[in-house]
């Protein structure tokens, strides 16, 4: 029988490759407890210098968690309801490891990156797109939130882009994923070979280090122009910016239908597509998690997960959309957006308090995340080193230097580019709450430049 998993070494790199190909690479419990133990291994090992996750076949990297699988809970039955908890108990804690190993972690997002996916990738210091890569949040589609640390992640993408991906589900294809934030860097499936052998043969786990190698193989950076054009960009920033930054369902409808664009029109059918539900307990867990730390934010989503893989708009969106595939009938509907169900103080209570005990049907999962270690951070420590700044970023540095762009730019140039270490620790209350810019390798990443001069083209009141 063939592995679900297969574990191979490269010179001084470690490899793990999703090997469920029929599947999209779709994420199981099995998968998940041959990775943890044997990156624990990996972590402790001195011949290994780096950790690269990939997906069998260029199709998918990981198409999600398994999730008709989840669906044994519509039963009731306690072991049902625990199975399915417990298999997101097992995928969030794997996803902090990812995000807080200390060795380099390279997700190569080469193919179908969506879901259970995304927690496999998106908080590693190094996230490689391709020409094949898609990327996609779509829990809403079906009754789920944007889970596997999404609360995270998603808030700290530009303005409120990451509030737009998490609602509306939206695809983003190749060069887009590196543009949006998601990948730090585009490397063209036909260089990937050479790439890999240049990682493994590296003979130092410094994160600058493997940085560096990556960079020799990234594709030419997308022009001034292309950040002004490209899906989530220019003008179609700003108008997702005014219409997402509201803190509640209504008042984000209220503003596309005020905005009365065809994107606008296009993105409100959309909407009306996903459960209101999970509309709106996903607004309200991006909201917190912009505040929140990592470790928090994966605590948080364990909590809603207990009540989200209970509620029968979850069964009926995996049923209607994966199963019987037809358009899902959400209770409450788009026209009882009114419902007390849908309050704001029922959402709190329901998804986000902590409970005193237990109901029974909840009875035998574990009240808690047991993560490996015990580190956090509110900004993930790697962004200035391998990521590229963001608008708010760019703002920042731009009022600090009294609008003078040129001096912006500069700025960027000469100290973006190095691992803020500070920024990770064991006590939340005591870490800083953003990065702290140190002088970089006066080798500007590639896009760097353009995505800040296209940013401050549009600065000023938009931004």
């Amino acid at each position: 029988m063939t592995s679900e998993v297969l574990f191979r070494r490269m010179q001084n790199m470690q490899t793990i490759i999703l090997n469920r190909p029929e599947a999209l690479n779709a994420l199981n419990l099995n998968m998940v407890k041959q990775i943890t133990p044997k990156l624990k291994v990996f972590e402790e090992s001195p011949v290994t210098k780096s950790i690269l996750l990939t997906g069998e076949g260029s199709r998918a990297f990981c198409a999600g968690g398994d999730i008709k699988a989840l669906v044994a809970g519509q039963s009731k039955d306690p072991k049902d309801v625990a199975a399915a908890v417990g298999f997101m108990q097992n995928e969030y804690e794997l996803n902090h490891y990812i995000g807080t190993i200390k060795k380099p972690f390279i997700s190569l997002m080469n193919g179908i990156s969506m879901g259970g996916g995304v927690g496999l990738s998106v908080h590693a210091p190094f996230r490689i797109a391709t020409e094949n890569t898609v990327f996609a949040m779509p829990e809403t589609n079906i009754g789920l939130f944007p889970d596997v640390g999404g609360s995270f992640f998603l808030p700290r993408l530009d303005g409120e882009v990451g509030t737009f991906l998490g609602m509306t589900g939206q695809r983003l294809k190749g060069v887009e994923v590196f543009m949006a934030g998601i990948a730090t860097h585009y490397v063209p499936s036909e260089r990937l070979p050479a790439l890999l052998e240049r990682l493994g043969g590296l003979e130092s786990d410094e994160l600058e280090v493997i940085n560096a190698a990556i960079e020799e193989f990234v594709a030419e950076a997308p022009g001034v122009d292309a950040w002004n054009k490209w899906a989530l960009g220019g003008e179609n920033a700003d108008a997702i910016s005014r219409c997402f930054s509201g803190n509640t369902l209504e008042e984000i409808v209220a503003a596309l239908e005020k905005e009365g664009s065809a994107w606008a029109k296009n993105t409100l059918a959309t909407l009306k597509k996903m459960s209101p539900t999970s509309l709106k307990l996903t607004l309200e867990q991006l909201r917190r998690g912009r505040n929140e730390d990592f470790a928090t934010c994966f605590r948080m989503e364990y909590r809603m997960v207990q009540e989200t893989l209970q509620n029968e708009n979850f069964f009926e969106g995996v049923t209607a959309r994966l199963v019987e595939k037809r358009d899902p009938v959400w209770s409450p509907s788009w026209d009882e957006l009114s419902s007390p169900k849908l309050s704001p103080q029922e959402i709190t209570t329901k998804y986000f308090t902590k409970r005193q005990q237990l109901p029974p049907s909840l009875a035998l999962i574990e009240q808690r995340l047991n993560f490996v270690n015990d580190l956090t951070y509110y900004e993930y420590p790697h962004r200035t080193l391998s990521g590229l700044p963001t608008d708010r970023d760019i703002k920042f540095v731009l009022e600090s230097e009294k609008g003078d762009k040129g001096k912006t730019l500069d700025f960027f140039v000469q100290k973006w580019g190095s691992y803020s270490s500070r920024m990770i620790g064991k006590d939340e209350t005591t870490l800083p709450r953003r990065s702290v810019f140190q002088f970089g390798s006066n080798r500007p990443k590639i896009g760097l430049v353009e995505k800040v001069e296209s940013i401050l083209a549009r600065a000023g009141s938009k931004l």
